[in-house]
């Protein structure tokens, strides 16, 4: 799935960077700030979002064999739940932040398991089409702006095999409002619900399949299949 240029590779472990040289220059909105990377974790267990994560294991439904593509994967704790939900699951996880993407690969060297970890964006997914057995994606669409929401829907459209799902876990309003710094397109609304973008991609099922009321409100699970 990934380039060979710029890789580091271990046991376990590869870390390939699928940025372009327009791309390297992008900002983005980190899961949290570089000198409290250490903290991410930590605050990801008081908050509990370990159980969006194998909830949404749980509808994702991933088959020994099947190629996984995790779309923000931060620190890697999705990837790892579908992982330790099912072993031999072919995992991918993407994000912009090289630093989380190190912190993801130490993880997996502690568990002795294969995950291949990619730097990029969401709307441009560094996969061929018809690749991909499943889409995964948590907590983190919502911040990205609405145009690159569209092209991540369509991008997942485009590398899924036909039969192949999308399953997203995000905040039920929409995106949050951009940071200051960070890019965005000018829209001023919180933008189309998850279903609306996976519809408007060219997604004939998509739906709410869950959702749950947490700390960061209220959270959906929405899943789509390639037709």
């Amino acid at each position: 799935m990934s380039k060979t240029d710029d890789v580091t590779r271990s046991t376990t472990a590869a870390i390939s960077d699928q940025r372009t040289a327009a791309e390297r220059a992008r900002t983005f909105l980190p899961g949290m700030w570089r000198r409290l990377m250490p903290l991410y974790d930590v605050r990801s267990r008081l908050a509990r979002v370990g159980r969006l994560h194998r909830r949404g294991v749980e509808i994702a439904a991933v088959a020994p064999g099947q190629a996984v593509l995790d779309v923000g994967c931060g620190t890697g704790n999705l990837a790892l739940a579908i992982l330790a939900a099912q072993p031999a699951a072919l995992v991918t996880g993407l994000d912009p932040d090289g630093e989380a993407l190190r912190v993801a690969a130490r993880k997996a060297r502690r568990r002795g398991v294969r995950l291949e970890l990619l730097q990029g964006f969401a709307d441009r997914l560094p996969a061929a089409d018809g690749s991909v057995d499943r889409v995964v994606s948590a907590l983190a669409l919502h911040h990205v702006g609405e145009t690159d929401r569209a092209a991540f829907a369509r991008e997942a459209l485009r590398v899924l095999r036909p039969g192949g799902t999308v399953t997203i876990i995000d905040l039920a309003g929409g995106r949050a409002p951009q940071h200051r710094g960070h890019r965005h397109d000018h829209d001023h609304d919180r933008g189309r619900s998850i279903p609306a973008l996976l519809t408007d991609a060219g997604f004939a099922d998509a739906r709410e399949v869950d959702h749950a009321d947490h700390r960061f409100g209220r959270i959906t699970f929405v899943q789509a299949t390639r037709g």
